[in-house]
This record gives structure tokens, C-alpha cells and sequence, in this order.
């Protein structure tokens, strides 16, 4: 469903040196898995996604994101992908109904199809007691909902989730966790970015680790485990980031 080859990318830094942000990150995700994308601040992990979204063109390298490929066919890509992250804002002035309903205009979804949806939408992430409240006065975790909707009325069979849960308290975490979980049920390919080893534990099929830049190793849990004869997750991350 994903293929990354030798990804790269670089921006001119002070004086015109070359400072690389990804270097040649090479994985596959394969249809229907959650594949986590793990490392520290500064890893490269963002920069990656957003390569794959289409929102920061590649240096070098290729992806392909449900067969289309990220340069030549961006807007094919654009369609196959829900993107959330910690980040994702809201627009204050609309409502959530109305944030997510324009979003689904965005992506071309027929009217009636799109009501639909929408409301099936709302039902399952708990929002329909909040529809028609304008998004400055929505909480953290419904703006959250809020963003988790808008990624999905297009049902795109790629998501992207860049550290969905930073700064959000346990209750959202949760609920974001139990959406990923539900995602993955029904046939969702996702890519979920974090550092936080426990979501890493209940959520992914596979891992790739990045530091600096780069894939360090690529693998299940266990097979990480293995070899490196590390049991605990959190210090295997740790030898292998530092």
C-alpha cells in the first residue's frame, strides 16, 4: 500500500550548507497493517509524513501512496490519505458539522453520499451532542474528534497519524487510541508516528525506527526483541536512538 524508496530530503541552511532532514528512509507498509514510525524529536518522522502527504516535495528518492506515486501524482495521493495529528487546527468560526461537511466538499464527495457519511461519522466518534457548536468553543478532545472526522469523510484507505495523542490528556489519548484500534478493523492502512512505547505496544504490527535522519531497524516487536535481546521495548528504543 506504501512503498518509501530511498526517500531523502534536504533544506539550504545558514550560508547555503546542506542540512538533511531524511536520508534515504527506505520501508514498506503493507495493506490493511499499522505500522509505527518511531524516534525522538528531530528523527526526521514529520518530515517523512509530510513527504508522503504531499505537503514537502522529495530531494531525492521515490513513494508511492496506494499506487500513486508522491511527485507525479499528488493529487491521486492527496485522495487516498486522512492526516491527524496533535497539531491539526479547527477553524473557530464554523461548526463541527460544518467543518467536516466542508472538508468533504474539498475532496469531491457527492452530496447525498456525503450527508450520509457524515452522519455515520458522528454517530461512531460521539460527536452528535456537539455538531453545531462553532470550533472556538469546542474542548481539546472534541476539536480532536473534530480532526479524526474531517481525515476520514472521504474514507481514504491510507491514514497518516503524526503523534495524534502529544499534549492531550489520558481520556482523549484513549479515545484516540480506541479510534486507531477501530480504524485498523476495518481494513484502514496506517502509518502511526510517536515516542511513546506503550501505544507502540497495543497498536502496531510493525516499526520502523528513525534517528537522525535515518531507518535504524524495521521489524515486529518481537522480532526487534529478539535481535537485540532486549525484552523491554522502551530500552531497545532508547540503544537504538542514542
Amino acid at each position: 500500500m506504501i512503498e518509501v524508496r530511498d526517500l531523502s530530503k534536504w533544506f539550504r541552511g545558514a550560508g547555503g550548507a546542506r542540512v538533511t532532514a531524511v536520508d534515504a528512509v527506505r520501508f514498506t507498509v503493507r495493506p490493511g497493517e499499522v505500522f509505527g514510525l518511531l524516534g525522538p524529536n528531530g528523527a526526521g518522522k514529520t518530515t517523512t509524513l509530510r513527504m508522503l502527504c504531499t505537503v514537502l516535495a522529495p530531494s531525492a528518492g521515490t513513494a508511492t501512496v496506494a499506487g500513486h506515486d508522491v511527485v507525479t501524482h499528488p493529487g491521486d495521493v492527496r485522495r487516498s490519505v486522512g492526516f491527524l495529528s496533535a497539531n491539526t487546527g479547527v477553524y473557530e468560526r464554523m461548526t463541527a458539522w460544518e467543518m467536516v461537511e466542508y472538508y468533504g466538499r474539498l475532496h469531491q464527495v457527492p452530496a447525498d453520499e456525503l450527508r450520509a457519511r457524515m452522519t455515520a461519522l458522528f454517530a461512531e466518534l460521539q460527536m452528535t451532542d456537539f455538531r453545531d457548536v462553532r470550533g472556538g468553543q469546542l474542548s481539546t478532545g472534541m476539536r480532536q474528534k473534530v480532526s479524526i472526522a474531517r481525515a476520514l469523510v472521504n474514507d481514504p484507505p491510507v491514514l497518516i497519524f503524526d503523534e495524534p495523542t502529544a499534549g492531550l490528556d489520558v481520556l482523549v489519548q484513549r479515545a484516540v487510541l480506541e479510534n486507531v484500534k477501530r480504524l485498523r478493523g476495518l481494513g484502514k492502512t496506517i502509518i502511526f508516528s510517536t515516542h511513546i512505547m506503550r501505544e507502540v505496544e497495543k497498536l502496531c504490527d510493525r516499526v520502523a525506527v528513525m534517528a537522525k535522519g535515518k531507518v535504524v531497524v524495521c521489524g515486529t516487536l518481537d522480532e526487534l526483541r529478539a535481535l537485540y535481546q532486549q525484552n523491554d521495548l522502551e530500552e531497545l528504543f532508547f540503544a537504538l536512538v542514542s
